[in-house]
């Protein structure tokens, strides 16, 4: 069992991301010229998907709170606030703090992190259990084909320059500026970490666990595309399907297997 005082921190900070994702969602263009750095309205709703799906995530997870059923939801979620902190110092020097919104920002990722380095101590010195119901060998492919792709998007995000492809509105239907495209990768990349432990233990509860508290990335996400799918291209640029595409095909057969196996709420 993980320790109550990262379990209270990751309900803080699911409340926080609540709140900052439904700001950054509703008002994107009032938001967008005063956040914490250079975004566009697109940008900051999708940043507000980020922040809600975090919300979601971290609540279920800390509601459910076993090692061996939340252990991918939770490397996720600590990744995400280790990550994301670190571009954000990577960028420093292009912060500005000077609105509520940027502050409540760097606060959801300062108490992630808090979480994440009490969550992690824990994990080490208590080495809980890893493993309910076995995953089959298919299964455990599947997980790991899913980390690769996405681990593949997120160090790219986090390592691509600009003008490299993908990076110029082919794919995104806005060219990002280089804080925003490795906020970008460290999003996708701790996607893929949290995936990994689900590989190595071959864990299918979690696994369903993990399908269920990270949905609302999927339909947050899809949701905000779809309001702005007039920023994009698709004759012109047709990389524009495959971000949209890749959230509808992952939102589609994640539902299917949540409706065929369940939830993993008694796991």
């Amino acid at each position: 069992m993980l320790s109550n005082a990262s379990r209270y921190l990751t309900y803080l900070a699911a409340a926080l991301y609540a709140v900052l994702g439904v700001w950054l969602v509703l008002q994107p263009a009032q938001i967008a010229p005063v956040f914490a750095w250079t975004v566009s309205p697109f940008v900051t709703m999708t940043i507000g998907g980020w922040c809600l799906g975090n919300a979601m995530n971290a609540f279920i997870t800390a509601r459910r709170w076993s090692w061996a059923l939340v252990s991918g939801s939770l490397v996720y979620f600590w990744s995400f606030g280790l990550l994301e902190l670190a571009v954000v110092f990577a960028f420093k020097d292009k912060l500005v703090l000077a609105h509520p919104s940027a502050w409540l920002y760097m606060a959801a990722l300062v108490v992630n992190v808090l979480a994440a380095v009490l969550g992690i101590r824990e994990v080490l010195r208590t080495k809980p259990a890893s493993q309910l119901k076995a995953a089959t060998r298919n299964q455990t492919m599947l997980v790991a084909g899913f980390v690769a792709f996405v681990g593949f998007l997120g160090l790219y995000g986090l390592f691509a320059s600009q003008g490299a492809v993908g990076t110029g509105g082919g794919i995104f239907p806005e060219i990002l500026s280089p804080f925003t495209l490795r906020s970008f990768g460290a999003f996708y990349l701790s996607i893929a970490l949290g995936t990994v432990p689900l590989a190595l233990y071959r864990n299918f509860t979690a696994t369903l666990h993990y399908g269920f508290a990270m949905y609302g990335f999927i339909a947050f996400i899809t949701l905000i595309t779809l309001l702005n799918l007039g920023l994009f291209d698709f004759a012109a640029k047709p990389g524009g399907l495959l971000y949209l595409g890749a959230y509808v095909l992952v939102g589609l057969l994640t539902l299917d297997l949540l409706r065929r196996e369940g939830t993993a709420a008694a796991g």
